[in-house]
């Protein structure tokens, strides 16, 4: 799931709950939210959508940069 500049990766905590990673963009940086006091627990395809979604917010960095 996708908002402008922002992006969500299913989980689960410790206690196996579904939670969510949240990745955002912040001035030219990508910051992960995990969630609160928590330890997100990830299956390998959430992995790959972990990977896919962090490739992304810095590709959209980088043409947020190359518009300013």
């Amino acid at each position: 799931m996708k908002t402008h500049n922002e992006w969500l990766v299913s989980c689960r905590d410790v206690a196996g709950r579904r939670r969510d990673l949240t990745v955002f963009i912040s001035q030219g940086h990508v910051v992960m939210v995990a969630p609160p006091g928590e330890t997100a627990i990830l299956e390998p395809l959430e992995v790959g959508r972990l990977r896919a979604v962090l490739r992304e917010a810095v590709l959209t960095t980088a043409d947020d940069e190359a518009t300013d």
